[in-house]
Formats: structure tokens, sequence, C-alpha cells
């Protein structure tokens, strides 16, 4: 596992992959299926993983997490590089911290918050957090009302982030005058796309960001790193080719539920056996997993397609 401080070239690098997380029937973590899951994404060429939402991190008991740690650095290559998340409650994320303070992981997402906060006292935690783990974090930008760009600049400024992960929807990607303010403020070379391979595009295209992160690539890794390396050398038009065999299983996701389809897809693939969901999640319905599995079928049918033959 990567441990040392993470530089533009290695947000570069690798699409990040934000993988679900194996679970058996009691929600033990499952190691055997988890390391599967790493391993179809390191043969296809992803070496960053980013545990967060689509691990449902939120969720996570705090007597757990040390042993979520030990199996994320037990499971990944030595080159790969594994981020965990913390939070999003403040006292859970300090107390996270402690425990990320005696590893090796070279930072940390702080996951969003979505209530009860103000931007000082966001801008507050996440400092704090920085100041408890002795090492930068991930600023997730998901929402409008969570951190103003100046916010995020003075934690940039203060040495406090290692990157940021940008995820606000907006009806046209290309338009987005917080996300340009927020380029202006830091520079587009710490920020990364954090929706999926569709607004991946107009954001690196239209705004320069560095790189996307992607759930659905945890089904279609070496596709889904094609598609970086064509927007990085500036061929939008077949990245844009590239983007259209994953839209069935995104939109399904967006129509159904992000977390709970990918957990589905990755099972339905056959690449491995997911297991339950933490509540206060559920899984979907049979009708639905009949459906996610033959889009992610067909997906990873594309995925195996592009390794035998280049196209």
């Amino acid at each position: 596992m990567q441990t040392t401080s993470i530089t533009q070239q290695d947000l570069a690098r690798s699409v990040i992959s934000v993988p679900p997380l194996a679970r058996n029937a009691d929600l033990s973590l499952n190691e055997d299926e988890n390391r599967k899951i790493v391993r179809h994404l390191e043969t296809g060429g992803v070496s960053t993983l980013l545990y967060g939402g689509n691990a449902l991190l939120y969720h996570v008991a705090p007597s757990q997490y040390g042993e979520l740690l030990a199996l994320l650095e037990n499971i990944v290559a030595e080159d790969s590089l594994v981020i965990p998340s913390v939070g999003s409650a403040y006292g859970m994320m300090m107390d996270q911290a402690k425990q990320i303070s005696q590893t090796s992981f070279p930072t940390a997402m702080v996951l969003p918050q979505p209530n009860v906060v103000t931007y000082d006292g966001v801008e507050r935690a996440i400092a704090d957090f920085v100041q408890m783990a002795g090492k930068p974090a991930v600023v997730y930008i998901k929402q409008l009302g969570y951190l103003e760009v100046e916010h995020v600049k003075r934690l940039v400024d203060a040495g406090s982030v290692s990157w940021i992960k940008y995820a606000i929807v907006r009806d046209n990607p290309s338009a987005d005058e917080y996300l340009e303010r927020l380029k202006d403020a830091v520079g587009a070379e710490m920020i990364v796309s954090g929706i999926g391979e569709q607004p991946a595009l107009p954001h690196m295209q239209e705004f320069g960001v560095t790189a996307f992160t992607s759930g659905c690539v945890c089904v279609a890794p070496a596709l889904s790193l094609h598609m970086l390396r064509l927007i990085q050398s500036g061929d939008f038009a077949a990245a844009d080719q590239v983007r259209t065999v994953f839209r069935p299983l995104e939109d399904l996701r967006n129509n159904i539920n992000p977390v709970r389809v990918l957990h589905a897809a990755v099972s339905g693939a056959g690449i491995a056996e997911t297991g339950p969901l933490l509540p206060m999640m559920s899984p979907v319905s049979t009708a639905e997993a009949e459906q996610i599995a033959d889009a992610a079928v067909r997906l990873l049918e594309a995925e195996m397609h592009f390794r035998q033959t280049g196209k």
C-alpha cells in the first residue's frame, strides 16, 4: 500500500474507484470477497481505492473501525493507494482520527454531514480532524450549504487538504458556478470529479480537474481507465463513446439508489459476493436485482472484450 503523501500525479494515474464493502450474513467483514473486488480493479489497471459512501462507512460501527482499517491495508497491492473515510458526525470522526493517526494511510476522506452544520463549523471540524490524525484530509463537497469556497481555500492554504472530491449534481455539469469559483480559488489540479463517468468528461474538459471517481469502475476498471486516458489525451469524442457503455448501469444507479445498485451490481456480475448492506440501507427488490445484474453482466462483457482486443 502506498504510504507517501498524495501528489497530483498520483491522482492522475488512475480512476479513483469507490468500491462497496463486502460483508458476511452477520454483518462482519468478509476479507476474501473484498479481496476479490480489489483484485478485479487492480488487474484492470486501477490502483486507487476510496472507501466511503458506497462502502456505507457512514454507518460503520466504531468498534469495527480498527478491523476495517487493518483489512484495507491487507487486501491491496503494494503500489495501490487506498483511502478510508471518517465521520460524518464530528465525535465519530475525532475518535477515528486517533485510529487513523496510528496507521500508514496517507489521508482519509471526511464524509459530508448534510444536516446541523455551518460553514465555519465544518471548516473547524476538518481542521480538528487533521490535527488529531496528523495527516491531511480529503474534502468531499457533495451538496451546497456544506462548505463555501473561501472555507475550502483556508483549509487548503493551511495544508489541511490532500485533495477535493467534487460531487454536486447539476442538470448541466458544464455550467457550474461553484466549481468555477473553486477551481479559481485552489487550482484544478487538486480537484477530482466525484460523480462517475457521466459528469467526468465535462468536468475534465471544461474545468480541467485532474481525474474522476467511479463506482461502476468496480465492474469495468480497464474501460473506465481507458476513458480517463482518452480525456487526458484530449480525445473527447472517443471518451464520450466509452462513456455510453457505462450509461445503462449508471442510469439504474441514478433511478434507484447509487449505493444499493452498485452493491447488487458487483454481485450480479459475479465479481464478488457483497453480502448484506448495513442498516440503515436495504437491498434492492428481486425485479430490480435482475435488471441490475443484466446491465452489470453486459458491462463486464464489454470490459473483457476491451481487455482482449483493446477496443
